[in-house]
């Protein structure tokens, strides 16, 4: 967060990721503990950034805010399917996410969801600036230096990039983005910081992705999956650049983004999800065994952990959509539209619904601990093949496009489609593939499309909300309140 005790808060965090490999709780946004392990310590060679980056990734599967739906990065994978119109919540089970579905909660200045979503990307960030502020006087190669640096650059451009969607107005091309997006915090500071326009904000996110590109050509090798990579910070400027409708420069990174990587197998589509060696994997969270998330697990919501939530709601796909997909399409086989295939997995005691889904399925279904896939190279296969529709290169686009769906189904043929349908048929693709992943909300905001659960198999007295044009007030996220108190009204409130 960028309130009044930002420096202190953001390195409380980062070494409770990377040293003590605690989780962060709420208390701690009110009273920031005493700093135990020094600055210097943590940045005295690079071996220990290096253990501050991990500490990192561990903020993307900890529990956040004591909250049991805010497990790291899944928490806001889970809001943007609930918010949309692919993601079906069956029944109400144990109430997880219904509020959210109902699109109450982001407008909702208190909730949870709304301080998480904000709350976790600053911490990001401000993990980041301590990384950039301290490593230059750390013993260690340049190369390191270098990697460390790329990698808090593409963290912090993520963050923004992550929020600026959620709290600002949608980005328009040539449009007017003088709206206020985020407050830039560009170095550990106490001093609350103004929000910027939306323009500012992607303005930095391209000049921290840029920066970062460039050093990572000088940096030291990948360490896993789990690290950031120049593929990552290509594949981030790509879904960038399609957001700010640049397709030129989206198709060309989405393009080096995946590089050689081709389609998994039709045999690992229907592995689970849930395992970070899939090839077709660019960015993922590694799991590790010992480090259990419980009940705060994605897989406790969408998969086959036996859960109050899964056991009483598991997640379904829009009947609409599921009829779109070919017969010879393996993706097919991710959902049992009958509910009644006694062979189709669940959660252990679980009830069976039409349309449900099979997507993430974890090979123990006794541990909750999953890899969860972050950046694929299927999603640059699509944003390519977008791009260059888009930008009027149809035989490009087809071909690109070819590439991934015929891995998907062998009787797919090239498509001959120009202009809007084609650009349809890609969406519909995408759909698809990404379905659960993260993405919807961010795409029906992106595309200005409105919301349109109506006609499908979304339980009407539990979803509520059914439609919302596109534009409305109510796809911009309000501020938390706390922050408007914290900095006294130096950051401001979206319209309510």
């Amino acid at each position: 967060m960028k309130f009044k005790n930002i420096s202190k808060f953001s390195l409380m965090a980062l070494l409770a990721g990377a040293v003590t490999l605690t989780g962060c709780k709420e208390e701690a946004l009110e009273k920031v503990p005493v700093t135990r392990v020094s600055p210097g310590t943590v940045f005295a060679n690079t071996d220990n950034a290096f253990a501050a980056i991990n500490g990192m990734h561990r903020l993307l599967y900890s529990q956040w805010y004591s909250t049991q739906s805010e497990g790291g990065q899944s928490g806001n994978m889970l809001y943007m399917e609930v918010l949309g119109d692919d993601f079906v919540m069956t029944a109400n089970a144990n109430g997880w996410f219904v509020s959210d579905y109902r699109w109450l909660n982001h407008r909702n200045i208190n909730s949870g969801m709304v301080r998480y979503n904000y709350g976790f990307y600053y911490v990001f960030i401000g993990n980041a600036n301590q990384i950039l502020a301290q490593i230059d006087k750390a013993t260690g190669s340049e190369s390191d230096k270098n990697n460390l640096k790329a990698q808090s650059l593409t963290y912090r451009a993520w963050s923004y990039y992550q929020m600026v969607q959620l709290y600002g107005k949608r980005y328009v091309k040539g449009g007017d983005n003088s709206s206020l997006g985020m407050s830039l915090v560009l170095e550990p500071t106490s001093t609350a910081v103004p929000r910027s326009t939306v323009e500012e904000t992607y303005a930095q996110i391209n000049k921290d992705l840029d920066e970062a590109i460039s050093l990572f050509g000088s940096a030291s090798a990948r360490r896993d999956k789990s690290h950031l990579s120049i593929e990552v910070a290509k594949g981030l400027k790509a879904r960038v650049a399609l957001t700010q409708q640049n397709y030129s420069v989206a198709a060309q990174f989405a393009k080096e983004a995946r590089g050689s990587v081709k389609p998994m197998t039709q045999a690992q589509v229907l592995g689970g999800f849930s395992d970070y060696s899939n090839p077709e994997w660019l960015w993922g969270v590694y799991h590790r065994d010992d480090q259990p998330t419980y009940f705060y697990s994605y897989f406790a919501y969408v998969g086959n952990f036996s859960s109050t939530n899964t056991r009483g709601n598991p997640k379904a796909i829009n009947s609409k959509l599921y009829a779109k997909i070919s017969s010879t399409d393996i993706r097919k086989q991710l959902w049992d539209s009958t509910g009644k295939n006694t062979s189709f997995p669940l959660a252990a005691s679980g009830v069976r619904m039409p349309y449900m889904t099979r997507k993430f399925l974890l090979a123990n279904p006794g541990n909750s601990n999953g890899d969860l896939p972050l950046m694929r190279a299927a999603e640059m296969y699509l944003i390519e093949a977008e791009a260059l529709a888009r930008d009027g290169k149809t035989a490009e686009a087809a071909n690109v496009l070819f590439e991934l769906a015929s891995a998907r189904d062998t009787q797919y043929t090239k498509s001959t489609k120009t202009g809007a349908a084609l650009i349809e048929e890609i969406l519909t693709q995408r759909r698809v593939e990404l379905w659960a992943e993260g993405f919807r909300f961010y795409d029906l905001k992106r595309l200005n499309l409105p919301l349109d659960r109506e006609g499908a198999n979304h339980p009407a007295t539990l979803a509520q909300k059914l439609t919302e044009p596109a534009g409305t007030i109510n796809w911009e996220f309000l501020i938390p309140q706390g922050e408007i108190d914290r900095t006294q009204g130096i950051v401001v409130q979206n319209p309510m």
